[in-house]
């Protein structure tokens, strides 16, 4: 039986590390896709969104101590704001003068639809997991397509988890302008798929 999520932040809030490992097994899911949509084609071909992840789990786990948790929106604010600060580094190693291209191999980006899709395959067919890798190229693609406010706002909403009123004080926004934002920033992906 699975502890219930109050425990479990209870928990984590004193330092439980397996606690923490707990939240972040819940978690990992939607930060798994809120780094592929965040992390850019230029990061992805040349660190995999696992390893990023995994990178981010690494860094909330050893400072699982400082935290303290309120509740599951400040988990995973802090989850997606650690993930956002390891894209940024990341980047910021990537793009730093002394890397050339000729030290640098290229990472499959295919694996890692193969990898997104691995749980899935006793359940599908071949044709079945093909399908699911062209829905998942597809809603990325028309993700990308969205403005980088609109894209933020529905990566608060719906990855992160965050109420309007929340995404308002995030970016400086009325909660009602905040709905309006996502109403039009949804519309417009659903139009783009």
């Amino acid at each position: 039986m699975t502890e219930d999520l109050p425990g479990l932040l209870q928990r984590a809030s004193q330092g439980d590390a397996a606690a923490v490992e707990t939240l972040l097994a819940q978690h990992l899911p939607a930060l798994r896709a809120f780094v592929r949509l965040k992390a850019g084609a230029m990061l992805l071909a040349k660190e995999s969104c696992s390893d990023l992840a995994q990178s981010v789990c690494r860094d909330v786990l050893e400072n699982a101590a400082r935290f303290r948790f309120g509740g599951e929106p400040e988990f995973r604010k802090w989850l997606f704001t650690t993930a956002m600060r390891k894209i940024a580094d990341r980047c910021e190693h990537w793009n730093a003068d002394k890397r050339h291209a000729k030290h640098e191999a290229a990472i499959d980006a295919h694996g890692e639809d193969d990898e997104a899709l691995a749980g899935y395959r006793a359940i599908y067919s071949p044709s079945e997991q093909a399908i699911a890798r062209e829905e998942l190229e597809r809603v990325e693609g028309a993700f990308g397509q969205l403005a980088p406010e609109k894209q933020e706002v529905v990566l608060m909403a719906r990855l992160m988890g965050l109420s309007h009123a929340q995404i308002g004080k995030e970016l400086g926004k009325s909660e009602g302008a905040v709905r309006v934002m996502l109403h039009r920033a949804l519309a417009e992906l659903a139009e783009h798929l």
